[in-house]
Formats: C-alpha cells, sequence, structure tokens
C-alpha cells in the first residue's frame, strides 16, 4: 500500500470511530493485565462476563495472592484454558509484588518476564496502561494487515514490524484498536461486510464481498 494511500486508510478509521478503546473492562493497570493474559483464545465479552465480579473485590497482585488459586479458577472457569490461566495469574501476582513492588511495569522487557505475558500482551498493557505507541498483532490485525495489503507478513512479528514502520502520525497510538475493532466487526474471517467498510477502495481484497439481499417489504 502506498503512504499516502496507508494515511488515508487511517484518516478515514479515524473517522469512523474518533475515539477507539479497548473492549476488555477493567479498573486498573494490574486488572488490565489480568484481563489481557485470560483474552489469549477468548472473547473480550467473554473474558469481562468472568471478571467483572472478580474485579470488584481483587484488583492488586496481594489481593489475588490471598484469592488463591482455586477461588481465582471459580471466578474465571468459564474462559477457555482457565487452569493454566489461572496458574499464570497467580505466578505474575506473585512475580509483581517480588520484584516491582506490585506495579505493573512500564517496560516490555520487564513485562515479557512475567508469567503468561508474551509480546503481544505486552504491547496491548504498553499501549493501553502506559500510552506506548506499540502494535499488539492479534488474529484480527494479523488477517487485516495481510488481506488489505496494509502490513503483509507470514507471522506476527513481521505484520508487527511493518506496521511500526509504516503506520504514520498522528495515527500511531490508537492504531491498533482501529484494526482490530475493523477486523472484528467489519472485516471479518469467513465472510468480511465490505459494503459498509469505510475503505474499499484502498484494499487489496477481491473479489469484495457483496451486500446480502434487502428482504422486500410486505405487501397489502
Amino acid at each position: 500500500m502506498k503512504k499516502a494511500d496507508v494515511f488515508e486508510f487511517f484518516r478515514r478509521l479515524a473517522e469512523y470511530n474518533p475515539h477507539p478503546e479497548t473492549e476488555l473492562e477493567s479498573v486498573n493497570d494490574y486488572t488490565l493485565l489480568v484481563a489481557v493474559v485470560l483474552s489469549a483464545q477468548a472473547t473480550d465479552a467473554g473474558v469481562n462476563k468472568a471478571t467483572r465480579a472478580l474485579f470488584a473485590t481483587v484488583d492488586t497482585p496481594e489481593k489475588m495472592v490471598a484469592l488463591g488459586l482455586d477461588g481465582l479458577k471459580r471466578h474465571i472457569r468459564t474462559i477457555g484454558l482457565f487452569n493454566n490461566k489461572a496458574k499464570n495469574v497467580i505466578a505474575l501476582s506473585e512475580s509483581l509484588i517480588a520484584r516491582h513492588g506490585g506495579q505493573v511495569p512500564a517496560d516490555r522487557a520487564a513485562l515479557e518476564k512475567l508469567p503468561g505475558v508474551g509480546r503481544k500482551t505486552a504491547n496491548v498493557v504498553m499501549n493501553v496502561a502506559f500510552g506506548a505507541e506499540t502494535f499488539a498483532v492479534d488474529t484480527h490485525i494479523f488477517r487485516v494487515g495481510n488481506r488489505t495489503g496494509l502490513a503483509r507478513g507470514k507471522t506476527p512479528n513481521a505484520v508487527e514490524a511493518v506496521l511500526e514502520r509504516v503506520v504514520p502520525q498522528p495515527f500511531r497510538l490508537h492504531a491498533h484498536h482501529w484494526l482490530i475493532l475493523h477486523g472484528r466487526y467489519i472485516c471479518k474471517a469467513r465472510r468480511p461486510e465490505c459494503w459498509r467498510c469505510p475503505v474499499p477502495d484502498l484494499c487489496a481484497f477481491r473479489p469484495k464481498t457483496p451486500a446480502p439481499p434487502q428482504k422486500a417489504a410486505p405487501t397489502g
């Protein structure tokens, strides 16, 4: 995609959704980190449903450790892979207490040393909690980047590297949210809804998906 087209691509996404935000619910940096860890291979809606009651009372690493593994499992048992995720959340909470005074570090390397925290999770936390211009490439962004021609790559890291290079100001801070939401609600995996896309002329995907036929109005 040409440089001018990339700028126009994000300008339209920004116009379509001026204030993009993560759909994961949290009450502070710590609960954001926990929510992102829990969201791996799970929907944001499913994570939110499981964590609302949890985060109402457990909002620090110390409280999470006090809740314990079995207590945490009871809260998140509806989330996929909850057994392993619960172990990671308890372990990362213990690590935050031991190494960071119970605070979430604003450093990628420190975040990635926490149990259950990979590059994507670290990027989300750095962006949402600390305002870093990072690009957390999930399945939606990977698909949108390759399908549209915005950022092609065979791996999430490759797509991230292209985004890092091509996304211009003033769009860098919110770029990954625009792309995630675009992939979640318009540029869907099985059937992209091209007929309501704000950037169809800039997108390399062919053929465009036609709008579904409208039902005839009842007569008589």
